[in-house]
């Protein structure tokens, strides 16, 4: 683009002069294109084009020689189909009209680069790139958006550099070959993305341009990790409150202005100095981050997907880089510049200046002066010409008879060579080539794995790193699938060694989120609950050493809030387990929601068992028109003094603060109710407390088992790893293969054997054929005898054993220990099981021996062979 801009700046003196040609070379090239040049006898000479066609044949298109992305060893092109080795009439005309093409606009534009048309596939053919494109739709509902499939691409295929950076590629594979062997370059992942995206709905094109050097060689380096980027809080304004007229005013402030005014200017000083070193920081980081200069820079060939606006609810035009899958605005700086863009009907050539990047790119395709298009049976709508264009066109009919030349004259783009794009399910879950790929962003890695390739589920790690050596680490954030214990991340704080595990709904405790730094009890942790999974209505639980807390929702009882105090429990000589020996608890604190059904002076709102002083405190809920709430506080004493005698209330054992004392008035055996109400809860939740510590030691050790053995779940669809479906399938084959080998069976020639005995081509006499029949039938029979005596002389066996170990029972019972018994039993209980098949067996047997009898029987008397039996007894 450099050589471009050189050769503007030197031809701006010449534009004036070859201006009106130029004008009237366009209008005449819209009427000629794309097969030849369309003679206008009202603007040009016979004598003009008999030039041009002469000029236009001596310019010949060069083609590079380079290596393709890989090689065609590599490729096995036996088992394509036709179409990849060879072309059709219509693409070869096609091939035509796009070398012509190449001509004029070599013609017209020499400075510029020749154009990428028709490049070789895998079979060294020539393919135009619109036909390489195979608009597809996948099965998939997840490959339906741009953003999944570009991920998909990225993820699915290997990265290769072009073998020259300064030229496209002379090889274009098609989409089924890169998909076979998960590589390609870029021109290669750019036309199997825009094949899917065009198949989804979107108005997608390949382009051809200039890229950076990181997009060429999809460095990311120096790129923010996507999965970094934390969203932005959206801030709510507080709204002010008008003042009251009636307001009391503030106290007058005695501090001393001066003082004020030093301590300000103190601070601003602080924050400057604190500033300075922060930009100074800023600075020589991006020294250090600053990539060094690329001697290629904006002459580096790169392919990527343009999106346009207007199809799929698309609101702007975009870029995909389908290295990185990641989307950019046409305004971004890695994007050079443009030579030419193709979709799967037409092919456009860009001829607006590219000095500013892509920056100022009109993306309208229907301008032919901004965009010029090879084929006339474009979807693209022109643009309206002006006055100034529109005055060398006077008459109408001229412009009907143009407009039916340009009917004539339109060619419609051929169907794709290309096979039906295939992605099997097996290649959709595996992803990555190998089931692994490492991308380096900057301060960050990322590493994904197919489901499944991990024994522990992992398919996706982040590793961010505090220098850009990525030396130290910060964080790791792992991502699951298919755990057993419902783990879908875990969040590892390297600094504060405080690690997060976030689990899906389904775990056996409806755990959601646990934040740990130990998994041993009674350390710092907090537990999140699926509170709708929960029959007590449990939110979260907040551990330490020394207490715990627990929030509640949506419970009967209208508790909100639990606090337990702890003091060091007391050591044992004997090794004992912390269910065995619980920590004391001095406190416990519970809060609950306001219960309408009750009114605010009875609704209990606080109460506070203090238990090592024995006391019960209680605040109740506030009433809307008052300030304050009524205050309880019960004084625990023993039931009994020291002589032995039974302590009775007393009004000093309750201290309390009524906000309407004449309204209210309770009486001491209402205090007493109460108090013995108070000390059942009490005990109540002392137990509710030890429950919760036993469920955190039950979470703890059940964790610890779900980490060590890390269990996967399978679909019972997945037939190739459920073990069970397996089974079942391969029961259900062999039950299969069985019965095919009883119908097989069932369809033997009962007289081959029989036969064999004649000669070969002699027609049976009646006297052979009675003599078969009857040898038939006598051998039948006996062979349903023989089968009788077999089962008769097995169920004599088994009868004949099971007496016999009777018997043995019998002498030997005395000194027979328990586990003697039982095998005895054993054997008795399967005997009895073998003698009763055997006898149902036999019975069956000679139900059905005299039908099969009459069966081959008829069969016989009906066999053609045997015709003269039928003749007997016709």
């Amino acid at each position: 683009m450099e050589v471009l801009r050189e050769k503007v700046e030197e031809e701006e003196e010449a534009e004036r002069e070859e201006a009106a040609e130029r004008a009237e070379w366009a209008r005449t090239e819209k009427m000629m294109r794309p097969v030849e040049v369309r003679k206008e006898e009202t603007t040009l000479t016979q004598e003009m084009l008999r030039d041009l066609e002469k000029k236009l044949s001596e310019i010949q298109i060069p083609i590079s020689a380079e290596l393709p992305a890989f090689t065609k060893d590599t490729i096995d092109i036996s088992k394509l189909p036709v179409s990849y080795k060879t072309n059709t009439p219509k693409e070869e005309h096609l091939l035509q009209v796009a070398d012509n093409f190449s001509r004029q606009y070599s013609h017209l534009c020499p400075d510029r680069v020749p154009l990428f048309l028709h490049p070789l596939n895998e079979c060294e053919v020539p393919k135009f790139v619109s036909t390489t494109l195979r608009p597809t739709l996948m099965p998939y509902p997840e490959l339906y958006n741009w953003d999944s499939c570009a991920q998909f691409v990225s993820d699915f295929l290997t990265m290769v550099p072009l073998p020259d950076p300064l030229k496209p590629p002379s090889h274009l594979y098609s989409s089924t070959t890169v998909l076979n062997y998960q590589k390609g370059n870029c021109f290669d992942f750019s036309t199997l993305l825009c094949s899917m995206l065009i198949g989804s709905g979107y108005d997608a094109y390949c382009v051809n341009g200039y890229g950076s050097l990181d997009l060429c060689h999809m460095d990311l380096t120096r790129e923010v990790c996507p999965l970094t980027v934390k969203p932005k809080e959206t801030v709510q304004k507080e709204e002010k409150v008008l003042p009251k007229k009636y307001t009391i005013r503030p106290p007058r402030d005695l501090c001393s202005r001066f003082e004020q005014e030093q301590e300000v200017k103190k601070q601003q000083e602080i924050r400057a100095q604190e500033k300075k070193q922060l930009r100074e920081e800023e600075e020589r980081l991006m020294e250090a981050e600053k990539a060094k200069p690329d001697a290629l820079h904006g002459l580096r060939v790169h392919s990527w997907v343009l999106v346009l606006s207007g199809k799929r609810e698309v609101p702007e035009n975009f870029f995909i880089d389908a290295f990185t899958g990641h989307s950019y605005s046409t305004q971004d700086e890695h994007f050079l510049g443009i030579e030419s863009l193709w979709n799967h009907k037409n092919y456009w050539i860009n001829m607006q200046d590219c000095w500013n990047c892509c920056k100022d790119l009109i993306f309208d395709l229907g301008d032919p002066v901004r965009w010029e298009y090879m084929l006339l049976g474009t979807d693209k709508s022109q643009l309206s010409l002006t006055e100034e264009d529109d005055s060398g066109i006077n008459d109408e009919d001229d412009v009907e008879n143009l407009g039916k030349e340009d009917e004539d004259k339109s060619f419609d783009m051929p169907h794709s060579w290309v096979e039906q794009i295939e992605i099997s399910p097996e290649a959709f879950e595996t992803r990555c080539p190998n089931g692994k790929k490492v991308i380096q962003y900057k301060r960050a890695k990322l590493e994904k794995w197919a489901p499944y390739l991990n024994s522990n589920g992992l398919v996706s790690r982040l590793t961010t790193y505090e220098d850009l050596e990525c030396t130290n680490i910060l964080e790791i954030k792992e991502w699951y699938q298919n755990r057993e214990d419902m783990l879908e991340l875990k969040h590892i704080n390297k600094t504060t060694d405080l690690k997060i595990d976030y689990f899906k709904p389904g775990h056996p405790h409806a755990l959601r989120v646990h934040s740990y730094k130990s998994m041993q009890p009674e350390m710092d942790r907090v537990i999140e609950f699926y509170e709708t999974a929960r029959v007590d209505g449990l939110i979260k639980r907040e551990e330490t050493a020394s207490t715990m807390t627990e929030y509640y929702q949506g419970r009967p009882d209208f508790l909100s809030y639990r606090h337990a105090n702890f003091r060091p429990r007391v050591k044992k000589l004997a090794l004992s387990s912390a269910e065995s020996n619980p920590r004391p608890i001095v406190k416990i604190t519970e809060q609950f929601f306001r219960n309408p059904a009750k009114p605010a002076e009875e609704d209990v709102a606080e109460r506070v068992f203090l238990l090592a002083e024995e006391r019960i405190q209680l605040r109740y809920h506030c009433r809307d028109d008052h300030i304050t709430a009524s205050k309880r506080e019960f004084l625990r004493r023993t039931e009994v003094d020291s002589k032995g005698n039974r302590i009775i209330m007393t009004p000093d054992m309750c201290i309390s603060f009524e906000v309407e004392p004449m309204e209210h008035t309770k009486k001491l055996l209402y205090q007493y109710e109460a108090m013995m109400h108070l000390k059942r809860e009490e005990k109540l939740s002392r137990h509710q407390v030890w429950e919760s510590e036993l469920e955190v030691l039950e979470i703890l050790k059940l964790r610890e088992e779900e980490e060590a053995a890390h269990m996967l779940t399978i679909s019972i669809y997945d037939t190739k790893r459920n073990e069970k479906s397996k089974e079942y399938r391969e029961a259900m084959e062999r039950v299969m293969h069985e019965e095919h080998l009883r119908q097989v069976e069932t369809q033997l020639d009962y007289l081959a054997p029989f036969l064999a005995q004649l000669p070969p081509g002699e027609k049976l006499t009646r006297w052979q054929a009675v003599r078969l029949k009857d040898e038939c039938l006598s051998d039948f029979k006996q062979r349903l005898i023989n089968k009788a005596n077999l089962i008769q002389a097995r169920f004599e066996k088994e009868t004949q054993e099971l007496q016999k170990k009777q018997q043995w029972y019998q002498e030997n019972q005395v000194t027979l220990t328990p586990e003697d018994e039982d095998l005895y039993l054993s054997y008795c209980s399967q005997a009895m099981f073998r003698i009763r098949i055997l006898e149902q067996r036999l019975n069956r047997h000679k139900e059905l021996a005299p039908l099969k009898y009459l069966a081959l029987e008829e069969k016989l008397y009906k066999d053609p062979r045997l015709g003269e039996l039928q003749k007997i007894f016709a």
